[in-house]
C-alpha cells in the first residue's frame, strides 16, 4: 500500500504501526519520527518563512482567511497513492480535506481519502484503530491502543480522588490569547486540574485577557500550536503587553510553564499520552514526581512581566 500522510499526527501513527516503508510522501510539518523527513513533501505553507512572532502569524492567517496550505498536485499524481490521510478538524493546523479532495481528483477512483478528526483522547485512540484496520495492521493498532489506554487510565485513577484541582489556563496562542480546545480540557481534567476556559470537544478560541485575569488561573501552560518549549521561551516576553499579572495566582507562585506543543499537545497522535503525563507532573508533582520529558518543559520566570527576553530553562 502506498500512503500519503498530510498530517503530522497521521505520520506518527503510520510509523508507530510499522507502516513507515509504505509512506511515500508527507506534509512539510511531518518531523517525527526522524525517518519521515526523508520522504517527499507534498505540502507547503503560504505564510512567509520569515514570520515567526505569534501576532504576525495570526494576522497573516486572518488575512488569508485561514487557507494557508498548498498541495503539490503534480507530485501527488506521480506518486499515485492508495491511501491519503488528512483532516477536517482545523484548517489552520493542516491542509483541509476539501483541498485534498480537489487535488486528488486526478487520481484513480480507488484511492481512499481518510479524514482523521478526533476531538478527545478516546477518539485519538479510535483513529489509530481505524488506520490499523485500513492498512492491515489491526494487531499492531490494538497493541498500541491498549498501551495508550493503560497509561491514560493510570493517570486518571491517580487523580480521580484528588480534592484540590487547580485552575489551569492552557494558552494555545500567545498573541492574541487563545485557549486550548478539543482534547486539551480533557487532558487537564485527567491530570487533576480544572480547565474553566477551554471547551471539551470544541475548537480552541480567542478570548479577552480580562477573562483570564478574572478566572485567576493557578497554573498557566504556554503551548502555542507548532512551537516547542524553546521557541515559546523566546517569545514569552510578548506576554508583558497584558495587564493584571499581579492578580493572577499562577504569576504570584511562579507556576507558568512553556511546553513542547508540537510533540505532546497539539498533534492527535500516540505522543499525546506523553503530554498527559507531562501535565500530570506539572499540576500534581506530589502525585507524579517524575517528569517523563524534562526537556519539554521550561519554567517561565517572573521577568516576563518586565518584557525581558527569557532564556532560562528548567
Amino acid at each position: 500500500m502506498r500512503i500519503c500522510s498530510l498530517l503530522p499526527s497521521a505520520t506518527e501513527i503510520a510509523f508507530a504501526l510499522g507502516l513507515g516503508g509504505q509512506v511515500v510522501a508527507v506534509s512539510h510539518e511531518c518531523d517525527y519520527p526522524s525517518e519521515a523527513s526523508s520522504r517527499p513533501v507534498l505540502t507547503k505553507s503560504a505564510i512567509h518563512q520569515k514570520i515567526h512572532r505569534s501576532l504576525e502569524v495570526d494576522l497573516e492567517v486572518e488575512e488569508r482567511g485561514g487557507d494557508i496550505y498548498e498541495i503539490d498536485e503534480k507530485l501527488l499524481e506521480k506518486l499515485k497513492p492508495d491511501l491519503i490521510l488528512t483532516q477536517e478538524l482545523c484548517h489552520v493546523c493542516a491542509v483541509s480535506y476539501t483541498k485534498v479532495k480537489e487535488a486528488a481528483s486526478v487520481l484513480d477512483a480507488d484511492t481512499k481519502i481518510v479524514s482523521l478528526e478526533p476531538t478527545n483522547l478516546e477518539e485519538i485512540v479510535d483513529n489509530i484503530m481505524l488506520v490499523g484496520r485500513m492498512t492491515g495492521k489491526l494487531g499492531e493498532a490494538e497493541k498500541l491502543a491498549q498501551q495508550m489506554l493503560q497509561r491514560i487510565n493510570m493517570v486518571k485513577d491517580k487523580t480521580q480522588t484528588e480534592l484540590h484541582r487547580p485552575r489551569v489556563f492552557f494558552m494555545e496562542w500567545l498573541e492574541p490569547p487563545w485557549t486550548g480546545g478539543h482534547w486539551i480540557p480533557e487532558m487537564v481534567d485527567y491530570a487533576g486540574g480544572f480547565d474553566g476556559l477551554g471547551r471539551l470537544g470544541k475548537p480552541s478560541y480567542r478570548l479577552g485577557w480580562d477573562e483570564v485575569v478574572e478566572y485567576k488561573p493557578e497554573i498557566i501552560i504556554l503551548s502555542p500550536c507548532g512551537f516547542d518549549a524553546n521557541q515559546v521561551m523566546e517569545e514569552a516576553h510578548v506576554l508583558s503587553s497584558y495587564q493584571g499579572w499581579e492578580k493572577i495566582p499562577a504569576f504570584q507562585s511562579s507556576r507558568i510553564y512553556a511546553v513542547n506543543a508540537s510533540a505532546y499537545f497539539s498533534r492527535s497522535g500516540p505522543r499525546v499520552v506523553d503530554g498527559l503525563e507531562i501535565l500530570a507532573h506539572i499540576i500534581h508533582p506530589e502525585l507524579f514526581p517524575e517528569n517523563p520529558h524534562p526537556e519539554a518543559v521550561s519554567i517561565v520566570p517572573k521577568q516576563l512581566a518586565l518584557g525581558k527576553r527569557i532564556i532560562e530553562t528548567n
